[in-house]
């Protein structure tokens, strides 16, 4: 799955936000003209990024957001929209915010590939300390209580694309991936990914997922396969609970999973049902009852955001048109809506108008005439998504992705974007500007 483009500004918007001696706060902002929606640039030195779409960078207040910048870490404040440093380190890669304290974790990596470092810096002082140090593999999220990390180790780190270095990636940090058919002819850009994905995944390398205790240090693993273990996530609200999925080319792959910190519990929560179904970029709702995630049945052809209940099992499927498929969806903190980014015309819906954010209000498909069929309550549950456009995207590289994230009052997203040529954090307010 390829990565797609963004715009929102008209001319004579730009021309008055951008001039040299604009420098209020926020850094620059408009009305996007296809939307109607406010749109301002929070970051002020190109090459800002926000974090993963599920990985949290709000502080449990709701009032500040982290984000990584060239010279370190930097922190937003969410009324004034401004910027502040918070750690000046290159090196400090900043992983997300506690749900329980008003803290900031990053990982400094150790030289020539020694033991990482895990730091905690507090989001008002600016004061930090070391809280863990890991020999191998990186730390990928905190529990809701703040008392344990949760790592993924693998016996050997080899790039994807056979030859490949760090310098050989693009400017968004991504893999050139080539390939080619057994007649010589080059494979797409999609097509090559797939290949070098399936090629890591056969290659059965032994990795964990481990958990290390803030307090004392002790690291426990959690599982042990030699399936490509990823995307691992803690319940933004059960300590103990662990979502993460066995990484490869989705068709292939039975992709998500749960488990306790302990290691028991282990559960597959989606089964293929037909072939080139595909299920993934799977998250938790807000209140941690639901995983939420990217399916279609089958792949590139028809497209849900489905769910699973923790509690019931239930299942809760919304259909999505095809140009409102997203690369990554999420969900507003009142449960009641839904974000998402699109895709550009090369990515798995080739959607042939999709280059915009999304927000989705959800509806539910009731029984006609209130008739019920039988068991009914253990069937999957369907529904619509009603799509309002926020961001015109068509200027955006996919290849960067949004990864928006709603802010804890509901009212803005947050997201990436390079329609301006450099990349940036961007806010979009939910609203609609008011009509002068």
């Amino acid at each position: 799955m390829r990565l797609g483009h963004a715009i929102c500004q008209s001319l004579a918007a730009l021309s008055l936000v951008l001039a040299p001696a604009a420098m209020a706060d926020p850094a620059a902002q408009w009305v996007d003209p296809l939307t109607g929606h406010k749109v301002i640039r929070i970051s002020r030195e190109a090459g800002t990024a926000s974090l993963y779409f599920h990985q949290n960078s709000y502080t449990p207040q709701g009032d500040k957001m982290v984000l990584s910048v060239p010279g370190g870490i930097s922190v937003v404040d969410l009324k004034t929209w401004t910027v502040s440093p918070l750690v000046r380190e290159k090196g400090a890669v900043l992983l997300f915010t506690g749900r329980k304290t008003r803290t900031a974790y990053y990982q400094r990596r150790g030289p020539d590939g020694g033991p990482s470092a895990i730091f905690a810096v507090d989001i008002d002082s600016g004061k930090a300390r070391k809280i863990a140090e890991i020999k191998e593999g990186f730390i990928g999220s905190i529990n809701a209580d703040e008392t344990l990390l949760l790592g993924q180790w693998a016996e050997t780190d080899k790039p994807l694309q056979p030859g490949a270095k760090p310098a050989d990636s693009n400017k968004f940090g991504q893999a050139q991936y080539a390939a080619n058919w057994p007649d010589g002819r080059p494979m797409t850009y999609a097509e090559a990914k797939e290949v070098r994905l399936d090629e890591r995944l056969e290659a059965k390398i032994p990795m964990e997922i481990f958990t290390i205790d803030v307090k004392t240090g002790a690291r426990k693993v959690v599982t042990a396969s030699t399936d490509w273990l990823n995307h691992i996530q803690f319940s933004p609200t059960d300590p103990q609970q662990i979502l993460y999925c066995h990484e490869g080319p989705w068709h292939k792959v039975d992709r998500i999973w749960t488990i306790r910190a302990d290691g028991t519990g282990k559960q597959q929560i989606h089964n293929r049902t037909m072939n080139m179904e595909i299920a993934g970029h799977e998250f938790f709702g807000p209140d941690g009852k639901t995983i939420w995630y990217d399916l279609q049945t089958p792949r590139g052809e028809v497209f849900w955001l489905a769910g699973y209940d923790f509690a019931s099992g239930k299942r809760r499927w919304y259909n999505v048109e095809r140009n409102e498929w997203s690369v990554h969806f999420n969900q507003s903190p009142d449960g009641t809506r839904f974000s998402g980014d699109g895709g550009d015309s090369e990515m798995v819906a080739h959607a042939p108008d999709g280059k915009y954010l999304y927000l989705f209000t959800p509806k539910d498909i009731p029984d006609v005439a209130g008739i019920h069929a039988p068991g009914a309550d253990d069937l999957i549950a369907p529904g619509t998504l009603d799509a309002e456009k926020l961001v015109d995207m068509r200027k955006h590289d996919y290849r960067l992705e949004p990864n928006m994230t709603f802010t804890p009052d509901g009212k803005w997203i947050v997201f990436r974007a390079n329609f301006e040529g450099a990349n940036h954090v961007y806010a979009v307010e939910l609203a609609k500007a008011a009509v002068k």
